[in-house]
C-alpha cells in the first residue's frame, strides 16, 4: 500500500511526473520513427493515458467552432456557410471585446460580460441558488486557478508547513502542482471496494495523523472522481461539509466533469447546491471554491486553456489577492474565454443551431456510457484485472495483479512494474495508458485509461490491450496459479486476439 510518505516526499512526485513523461516521449519517438518509415504492424500510438479527446479524435461542437471562427475572422460575417444564430452570437462576443478583436487583452480575472454568463450558468444548475459575477475569477485553465488559490495557502515549515488533504487515487497532475506551490499532500484512501466511495472515516484519520506534521488547511475533493468515475451522493457531500465545518477547512472542489455524469440513478449535484441546502450554519461560513473547465467532456476543448472558480465566503480581501494573481498571465486567452460562454449559453430551442447542438451532446454523451460499460467488461474479463463501473467523469481506474516475474524483471530495470507494463504494452502494441500513480495491495496495479474516445479507437484499444495481456500471462503466474489456459480471449468479450511478439 502506498504510504503517506509517498505522497509527500519530492522526490516520489517527481518520479511520477517523469514517469508520466517518459512514456509521452517514448509514444512520440515511436510516432516520429513510423513517420520516417520505420516497420510496424499497427496503424499508430493509441493514447488512452490523458483526458485529450479531440486528440483521440472526437470531434469539437460545431457551435463553438462556427462561433470562433466568426470572431477570429470577421469577415465570414457576410458569409452565408453559417447559421444566422452563429452570426449574431459572434457580433455580441465582438461587441466585449476591447477594439472588437480577439487580439485585444481583457481584465485580468475575465470578461465581466463572460463572468456574468458563468454566474447565470452557476444560478441555473444549482436551482436558483444565485451566484455573483464578481465571486468568479477566469483562467487559464481550472489547474492554473486551483495554484493560485494553493499558493496563498501556502506557508510555514516543518510543523507548521501548509498540509492539504488529497484523495488517493487523484488526478495525475495534483501532486506536481502541490509540490510546486510548496504545500504538503496529505493522502485519504478512497475505498476501491466500494466504487472509489470517500469514506468520511479515512478523511479523519487522514486528518488526524498529520497533526504534529503540518498544519492542515483544507481538503480538495474531485466530483465526479478523477479517475475514479466516482459521483459522490448528497449524504457523502455533507458529510465532507460537516467535517470541514468542525474543522476549518477550505473545501477545493473539483467539478469539471459535472456534464458526464451516466451511472444508473446517478446524479450531480455541486458542492455550493447541497452547502446552501444545510441552512445559514454553514451556507454563511463554509468557504468553498469550486473549478470547472473547458475540458469537460461536453465540448473537450482542451487546448482553448481557459476555466474558472467560484468562491464562496472568501474574504474580500483575499479576493482582490486572486485578482492580483492572476494579473501575472495578463489574462486568459480571450479565444477560451468566449469558448466558455459558448459553452455554458449553448443555443436554445428554436434557434438555427439547437438542433445540430443537442445531438452532437448526445451522440458524444452515449459513445462515452457505451464505452465506459464495453471497457468494463473487457477488462473484467482479463486475467489479474480488477475495474470498478464508473458513474460519470471520462476514466476507468482498473486495478491488476501483476505476476512475481513482471515485477522482478521491472525491479531490475529500476521501473514500478506497472511502468514496465506500460512500457511493454507501448512498445509491443503501440498502446498507452496512464501509469506511477497509485499502488494498492502488493502485487497490485492501477493505470488511467480514457474511454471519451471514438467507439471504433476504443474497440482497436482493448484489442490491443487483451492480446498484449493475455500473452504476456500465458507465460507467467499469478498468485501461483499458472493461467496460461486462459491465453486466448474470452467469448464473453467478444475479441478476436493476435498474439504480438514476445515482452
Amino acid at each position: 500500500m502506498t504510504t503517506s510518505l509517498d505522497y509527500v516526499n519530492p522526490r516520489v512526485r517527481a518520479i511520477r511526473v517523469s514517469t508520466q513523461s517518459f512514456l509521452q516521449n517514448l509514444a512520440h519517438q515511436i510516432t516520429q520513427n513510423m513517420t520516417q518509415g520505420g516497420q510496424k504492424p499497427l496503424k499508430g500510438v493509441i493514447d488512452l493515458s490523458s483526458g485529450d479527446p479531440h486528440r483521440a479524435g472526437m470531434k469539437p461542437v460545431s457551435f463553438v467552432r462556427q462561433v470562433l471562427a466568426v470572431c477570429l475572422y470577421p469577415h465570414l460575417l457576410q458569409d452565408t456557410i453559417f447559421p444566422l444564430d452563429v452570426k449574431l452570437r459572434a457580433q455580441r462576443l465582438l461587441q466585449i471585446c476591447e477594439g472588437q478583436s480577439l487580439g485585444s487583452y481583457t481584465a485580468s480575472s475575465g470578461l465581466h460580460h463572460i463572468r456574468q454568463t458563468i454566474a447565470d450558468f452557476i444560478t441555473k444548475r444549482d436551482t436558483g441558488i444565485s451566484a455573483n459575477p464578481r465571486n468568479v475569477f477566469i483562467s487559464s485553465g481550472a489547474q492554473r486557478a486551483l495554484m493560485v488559490v494553493v499558493k496563498l495557502l501556502s506557508s510555514g515549515e516543518g510543523q507548521t508547513q501548509t498540509g492539504i488533504l488529497a484523495p488517493q487515487p487523484c488526478p495525475h497532475t495534483l501532486p506536481p502542482l502541490l509540490d510546486e506551490a510548496g504545500v504538503l499532500a496529505v493522502p485519504y484512501r478512497l475505498m476501491e471496494e466500494r466504487g472509489w466511495a470517500l469514506d468520511l472515516n479515512q478523511l479523519r484519520q487522514a486528518l488526524d495523523s498529520s497533526r504534529g506534521g503540518c498544519n492542515p488547511r483544507a481538503v480538495y475533493i474531485s466530483n465526479p472522481g478523477n479517475p475514479t468515475g466516482h459521483v459522490q451522493d448528497r449524504k457523502s457531500i455533507q458529510e465532507v461539509i460537516q467535517l470541514a465545518t468542525a474543522e476549518k477547512l477550505l473545501l477545493l472542489v473539483d467539478e469539471v466533469y459535472q456534464d458526464s455524469v451516466y451511472g444508473q440513478n446517478t446524479e450531480f449535484l455541486s458542492y455550493k447546491k447541497v452547502l446552501f441546502e444545510m441552512g445559514q450554519e454553514f451556507s454563511e461560513t463554509v468557504e468553498l471554491v469550486s473549478f470547472h473547465s473547458l475540458s469537460c467532456a461536453s465540448v473537450a476543448e482542451c487546448g482553448l486553456r481557459a476555466g474558472y472558480m467560484e468562491a464562496v465566503n472568501i474574504d474580500p480581501d483575499v479576493m482582490k489577492v486572486f485578482d492580483t494573481m492572476l494579473c501575472t498571465d495578463i489574462s486568459a486567452p480571450t479565444t477560451g474565454q468566449l469558448a466558455l460562454d459558448l459553452m455554458l449559453n449553448p443555443p436554445g430551442p428554436g434557434e438555427p443551431s439547437y438542433d445540430t447542438h443537442a445531438q452532437e451532446l448526445l451522440l458524444t454523451r452515449t459513445v462515452l456510457t457505451r464505452n465506459a460499460q464495453r471497457a468494463l467488461e473487457v477488462l473484467n474479463d482479463l486475467p489479474g484485472f480488477s475495474c470498478q463501473p464508473a458513474m460519470g467523469g471520462i476514466y476507468l481506474y482498473p486495478s491488476v495483479k501483476l505476476p512475481a516475474g513482471i515485477r522482478e524483471q521491472a525491479e531490475m530495470l529500476g521501473l514500478g512494474a506497472d511502468v514496465f507494463y506500460c512500457q511493454k504494452l507501448l512498445e509491443e502494441e503501440l498502446l498507452l495508458l496512464g501509469a506511477g500513480q497509485y499502488s494498492g495491495e502488493a502485487g497490485s496495479h492501477h493505470f488511467r485509461l480514457c474511454v471519451l474516445v471514438p467507439t471504433n479507437v476504443l474497440e482497436d484499444a482493448l484489442h490491443r490491450l487483451s492480446a498484449f495481456h493475455l500473452h504476456l500471462m500465458g507465460h507467467h503466474t499469478v498468485a501461483g496459479r499458472n493461467v496460461k489456459g486462459k491465453a486466448g480471449c474470452s467469448s464473453q468479450s467478444g475479441l478476436t486476439c493476435v498474439q504480438p511478439t514476445t515482452v
